[in-house]
């Protein structure tokens, strides 16, 4: 059975969910603040661009419309690591990605109000100063720890 995105929040069940991490060739992590018109977490940052896996679709696939829907890039994130995410409004998958984009993106203001790009120290600064979504902080703790990880 196919149903929205919507339908399974309120409903409670799994779905998937996939997000990516945007990086530029400095490094620099793209961070956002979403439209005030977005039904859910409106106003609130974020250090990941992202959505619904629609049916059918694989995470990466998800990944890329998302970039060029909300960002207007058409690159090919990489697939980093998958989690059961219990933050939020109800319980999904998260296929976390990173990408390498250019620094000049073209934001979709219907989805995206404000966009800016903060270094790894920035960014943990803001994190405990800004509103994040709930999303946000998880993620982002995990995709430092999955970092530091690697070889």
């Amino acid at each position: 059975m196919v149903v929205s995105r919507r339908q399974a929040i309120r409903e409670g069940w799994l779905h998937r969910v996939a997000v990516t991490v945007c990086r530029d060739e400095r490094g620099r992590i793209l961070v956002h603040r979403r439209s005030e018109r977005l039904s859910r977490f409106p106003r609130l940052y974020e250090v990941v661009v992202g959505g619904a896996v629609d049916a059918g679709e694989s995470y990466e696939q998800a990944a890329a419309r998302e970039l060029a829907e909300e960002l207007g890039i058409r690159v090919l994130p990489r697939l980093l690591f998958t989690f059961l995410n219990r933050s939020g409004l109800s319980p999904h998958w998260l296929g976390v990605h990173e990408a390498v984009v250019p620094d000049a993106v073209a934001a979709d203001p219907d989805e995206v109000a404000w966009h800016g790009w903060l270094t790894e120290p920035e960014l943990r600064s803001a994190l405990l100063e800004w509103p994040f979504t709930p999303d946000s902080r998880e993620t982002f703790s995990r995709y430092l720890a999955f970092r530091t990880a690697q070889p």
